[in-house]
């Protein structure tokens, strides 16, 4: 393969790994479970420091008990740096996460944020890019009083979100 051609397929992999990131706050955000399985590999790990240990698959069943008790929450990732070597690359990513919980027994709710960063071992196999082992570091983290504002009637945590609708006319 040339330089260029490596380039280009190196830029491919970097995005094709951001699509990855992607989809893990997707399938958490509108709760589709086959999806935020699809980020590990099979028998890929997860070390949430003090929370969480063990394999990727066994995280999604925990916090999928964890969010399901929660009225919303909101998943993004930014500051994305990627190290790609052939099928293997490592991957620094910060996190942030907002959750609502749900209302208390007088009305009271809680907006709990995260700020972080995971940073990912994946590997492409069969063509396909995904988590072999992720750290993940809690850099931060605060609690409010929620001061409910507008959410919009068509955002969802689950396949009525418009989102879903908007995908499948693509």
């Amino acid at each position: 393969m040339s330089g260029h051609d490596a380039g280009i397929q190196t830029l491919l992999d970097k995005q094709a790994i951001r699509d990855v990131l992607s989809r893990y706050c997707r399938g958490l955000d509108r709760m589709d479970k086959d999806m935020a399985y699809a980020v590990w590999h099979e028998g890929g790990t997860a070390f949430y420091d003090g929370i969480y240990e063990g394999t990727g698959r066994g995280f999604i069943d925990w916090v999928w008990q964890a969010h399901a008790t929660m009225e919303r929450h909101s998943h993004q990732i930014t500051n994305v740096l990627i190290e790609v070597n052939g099928d293997r690359a490592i991957c620094e990513s910060y996190v942030t996460v907002c959750l609502w919980t749900q209302p208390d027994e007088v009305g009271r709710q809680k907006e709990l944020v995260g700020r972080g960063r995971y940073l990912d071992r994946f590997s492409k196999k069969h063509g396909r890019w995904a988590i072999e082992h992720r750290t993940h570091l809690l850099d931060m983290s605060s609690e409010y009083d929620l001061d409910r504002a507008a959410v919009s009637e068509g955002a969802a945590r689950d396949a009525t979100d418009l989102s879903f609708e908007f995908f499948s006319k693509s």
